[in-house]
């Protein structure tokens, strides 16, 4: 009998210097998403994607939802039905600082792979947007 894996959310905040208008079209769309997150994206329709990464791996996802210049929620195709992955402009009303937070689910062995994974990919859309 396979012991199932516990399934945990993870929150990951990184500061970044970029106005929330232009971070939006690099979470929001394909070119964008395409410069940092994935090697190639493609939109299949306005809420089916592709994304295919360094490795030849091709994912499929559905954009669940998407609130300008705030945030991007996909649905990986074969992720169980509750989890996504989001990500959110997040600016502090007092110093306007800017940063993003990633919601992501994984079980708790893949927690600190999708860590590392994470501020390697934030560093290269830091590169990008010039912070």
């Amino acid at each position: 009998m396979t012991k199932k894996m516990k399934r945990v959310e993870i929150n990951l905040e990184f500061p970044i210097r970029c106005s929330p208008s232009i971070l939006f079209n690099y979470i929001s769309n394909p070119s964008g998403l395409q410069e940092w997150f994935a090697h190639k994206v493609i939109s299949k329709s306005r809420l089916d994607f592709e994304f295919e990464f360094d490795d030849g791996t091709i994912n499929k996802a559905k954009l669940l939802k998407s609130v300008n210049n705030r945030l991007t929620r996909f649905k990986w195709e074969n992720s169980p039905e509750n989890e996504f992955m989001e990500i959110e402009i997040i600016v502090d009303e007092l110093t306007d600082d800017v940063a993003i937070k990633i919601t992501e689910q994984c079980s708790e062995e893949e927690m600190r792979g999708l860590k590392e994974l994470w501020e390697s990919q934030i560093d290269t859309l830091r590169h990008v947007v010039g912070s």
